[in-house]
C-alpha cells in the first residue's frame, strides 16, 4: 500500500477512536487505543479463520514444506521461561521490539539474525517469534537457525496475544 493511502485508513481508524498515536520526532506512533480494540482484531482473525477456508489455506501454505516441530504455544512459552532452558528472541524491527515485547526477549531483527548468529548459545533451545501467526520472520528465523545447527522453535502468537493474556506487560 502506498504511504498516502495507509494514512487515510489510519485517519478513519483515528477518527474511530480505534487508534491513537504519539509523536516521535518526524515519526507519529499508531497504536491500538485499547485492549478492546485488541480483543476485536483477535476475534475478527478467529472468525477469518472460522469462515474463510482461504484463511487456513494461507496459514497451511506458510508452513507446508517447513520441517519444524510444531509451534509452541504462550502456555509452553511460559512454562519454558520460567524453566530457563530456552532464549527467546524478538525478530521484528527494532523500533517494534522498543514499543513493545515479550519480557525476556532479546531483540534480533530478522535482517540482523545472520550476523549474530554467534552470539547465540548453543546449549538452549531458541524461540523466535514476531507479529503472530501470519508473520513470516519467524519461520525464517527457525529454517536460518536450524541450517546453522541450532535447535530452534517458534512461537505462533505475537505481542498482541502475549499482552491480551498479561495485561500488566502492556
Amino acid at each position: 500500500m502506498s504511504v498516502a493511502n495507509v494514512s487515510q485508513h489510519l485517519q478513519i481508524l483515528l477518527q474511530a477512536r480505534m487508534v491513537c498515536f504519539e509523536k516521535h520526532g518526524t515519526y507519529a506512533i499508531y497504536r491500538l487505543s485499547s485492549g478492546t480494540t485488541t480483543k476485536l482484531l483477535l476475534l475478527l482473525e478467529d472468525l477469518g479463520e472460522e469462515i474463510l477456508a482461504e484463511v487456513n489455506q494461507l496459514r497451511e501454505e506458510l508452513t507446508r514444506n517447513m520441517e519444524f516441530p510444531e509451534p509452541l504455544s504462550i502456555e509452553q512459552l511460559e512454562s519454558r521461561l520460567q524453566s530457563g532452558d530456552i532464549t527467546l528472541i524478538d525478530v521484528r524491527p527494532k523500533e517494534e521490539y522498543d514499543f513493545c515485547h515479550i519480557p525476556g526477549a532479546i531483540s534480533i531483527p530478522i535482517t540482523e539474525l545472520e550476523k549474530r548468529l554467534s552470539s547465540l548459545p548453543r546449549d538452549k533451545d531458541i524461540v523466535a517469534y514476531c507479529r503472530g501467526a501470519y508473520c513470516v520472520y519467524a519461520i525464517q528465523a527457525i529454517e536460518l537457525l536450524r541450517m546453522q545447527g541450532f535447535q530452534a522453535f517458534r512461537l505462533e502468537e505475537g505481542v498482541r496475544e502475549w499482552n491480551e493474556l498479561h495485561p500488566t506487560h502492556q
